[in-house]
């Protein structure tokens, strides 16, 4: 299904119709702090929000300027086919143009809106023009078997060479006979600039496979059977199984070829088929607790029959045909846990993936403040708030959510490998049972890492380049970490002359290792050595400092402090915007000895 849009509300003159856009689009309003009174979730620059939405995938209702929203958008345009919608409606309520994604549902969505408001929808696209339709766009349940060729098709209808429909007229257009033709079939049926098919997608395909199954094997035995049942890929809707079966290789890779969602039931729900099953299995039942996998979860997704179990080795696949094109899944989705870092907390700086994956979660999980730094991207999704210190707690909770079948986020500040929770979902799925580890529902869920600006590169970035040459980060806390490996790693550091950056440098009752620090680094490079201190980056807080190393005092640093140390070669250079902290990296040591010894 689609992402619902999200109304952005900029002012009191066009607030009264962003709400009215909101509820014909059942969508929720975010409007701008101090302008806007009422809305769902506040934002405080529009370019900022509008971007950070359209690189998540959101659909965008600007009720603004139509230049506003494309200048959000503008440096983040690449892609025709994979672009959210934008779209900006006047203040008034009297006009809606689309302005991105026309063929990814913007001109339906602007004539939904028009409707809505009688206004005038400003559709500009040639096919909408012409003939009120996307070709490439087919309706919901359709698949267009050669989308490439779309654009070629539509150039010949607007010269005027006709139109030929073959089966059922899926866009209600007028048939004029002609060079260009449209196909709607469920069988394989050949392609081409003039000949666009759609596929109905009417099918399920019903899967079980033995543990670790080849994915190859499974592939040829789906292949073989819409062969048989004379059925194109295009018109499968969803592939469905067992939920004993969520985290197979195989399964997953077969739905990805065929571009459609894996559907999952319970062992109850299969067995609650049993009576329509054709091939029934007692050795099925006593292994997963159902007499059949492959045609239960296509009985199961309300589908009939129509090709009985075909098994291989490690393999089985059954088909069925529902009476119409599915548009709602039937059965659960795989659950996915996306651990995700939001970088040190100014949206600039969160990758668009990272947003992507947060807005299509159904709820996140962390620590609170880290949540209330995604703004209004977590506005309307449930969330699950954990304090300081309940860090296994929180990633077990967000496992055990994403095993249940929903798509969870685990929001972390940075990124979310480096001192965060990363490590410790994988050590809770690498656990046994016996040991406190998660349950197999847990373990069956897709795990996602997202990469962040971790806060040692927010850190470096805005001192200039200090990690130019070989770095290190040594976390101070010894929660986690004997005080004597603490020491050891030091003094390795310390000799080594690595540029390093301390992670929980200090806290109410840990004062003394910092110091400690500072003394082991003293003995093995100058006094004068820079070091950066880093304050809640990325926030309007934010506070850099430099010291030397024979000044930093621990009294100055916090927990929310980046401590970074220079290397005996790192410099502070006063130029014009300020000191800048930089390594080099070798470069002019290099130039040197290759005139000394002569070039050429």
């Amino acid at each position: 299904m689609a992402m619902t849009p999200v109304v952005l509300a900029l002012s009191r003159s066009g607030e009264a119709v962003a709400h009215r856009v909101a509820a014909c689009l059942g969508a929720p309003v975010h409007g701008r702090e101090g302008r806007v009174a009422r809305a769902d979730a506040f934002f405080a620059n529009a370019l900022d929000h509008a971007r950070d939405l359209f690189a998540a995938g959101i659909p965008v209702v600007g009720v603004c300027a139509s230049g506003i929203l494309i200048r959000a958008v503008a440096p983040l345009l690449s892609d025709k086919r994979a672009e959210p919608p934008v779209v900006s409606v006047s203040d008034d309520g009297s006009v809606v143009v689309p302005l991105l994604g026309g063929h990814r549902g913007a001109n339906r969505l602007a004539a939904r809106i028009a409707g809505a408001l009688d206004a005038v929808a400003a559709v500009t696209t040639a096919g909408d023009v012409a003939m009120g339709v996307a070709l490439d766009t087919p309706p919901e349940g359709f698949r267009l078997a050669n989308p490439d060729d779309a654009k070629a098709a539509m150039a010949a209808l607007l010269a005027g060479q006709g139109l030929t429909v073959t089966g059922e007229n899926v866009f209600g257009v007028e048939a004029t006979g002609g060079a260009v033709e449209l196909v709607v079939s469920e069988a394989p049926t050949e392609t081409g600039p003039l000949r666009l098919v759609y596929h109905p997608q009417r099918h399920v395909l019903g899967v079980g496979c033995a543990r670790d199954a080849d994915p190859e094997e499974l592939w040829a035995l789906v292949l073989a059977t819409l062969e048989e049942a004379g059925i194109a890929p295009g018109a499968v809707a969803c592939v469905a199984s067992i939920d004993l079966k969520a985290d197979e290789a195989a399964m997953s890779a077969v739905a990805a070829r065929l571009g459609v969602p894996l559907r999952l039931f319970t062992a109850a729900e299969l067995e609650a088929q049993s009576g329509g099953l054709a091939n029934p299995s007692e050795v099925v039942f006593a292994e997963v607790g159902c007499h059949g996998v492959a045609e239960g979860a296509v009985l199961a997704s309300g589908a009939a029959l129509v090709v009985e179990k075909r098994k291989t080795a490690n393999a089985t696949c059954a088909l069925g045909r529902c009476a119409a094109p599915l548009v709602e899944m039937p059965g659960r989705a795989r659950g996915r846990l996306s651990v995700v870092g939001i970088g040190p907390g100014q949206s600039s700086w969160r990758t668009p993936e990272v947003s992507r994956l947060v807005a299509e979660a159904e709820e996140l999980v962390g620590y609170g403040l880290y949540i209330d730094l995604l703004g209004p991207l977590a506005a309307g999704k449930t969330r699950s708030d954990f304090p300081l210190g309940g860090e296994e707690a929180r990633c077990r909770y967000a496992l055990e959510r994403a095993g249940e079948g929903r798509n969870v986020a685990l929001v972390c500040s940075g990124d979310a490998g480096i001192y965060a929770m990363g490590a410790l979902v994988f050590e809770l799925l690498d656990r046994a049972p016996e040991a406190q580890g998660v349950s197999d529902a847990a373990r069956r869920a897709e795990v996602v890492c997202s990469p962040g600006v971790s806060a040692l590169q927010g850190a470096a970035a805005r001192a200039g380049a200090p990690l130019g040459h070989d770095f290190c980060t040594i976390s101070l806390s010894d929660l986690l970490t004997p005080r004597a490996d603490i020491l050891r790693r030091l003094q390795a550091a310390a000799e080594g002359d690595f540029v390093i950056a301390f992670y929980n440098p200090v806290s109410k009752t840990r004062r003394t290792l910092l110091a400690e620090a500072r003394e082991i680094l003293l003995r093995h490079r100058p006094a004068e050595t820079p070091v950066m201190l880093a304050s809640n980056l990325g926030r309007p807080e934010e506070q850099v400092r430099y010291r030397r190393l024979d000044a930093l005092e621990v009294d100055e640093v916090d927990m929310l402090t980046v401590v970074l140390v220079g290397s005996s070669n790192t410099r502070l250079a006063q130029l014009g915007e300020g000191p800048r902290m930089f390594t080099p990296r070798g470069y002019a040591r290099k130039i040197d000895g290759d005139l000394a010894g002569g070039l050429g």
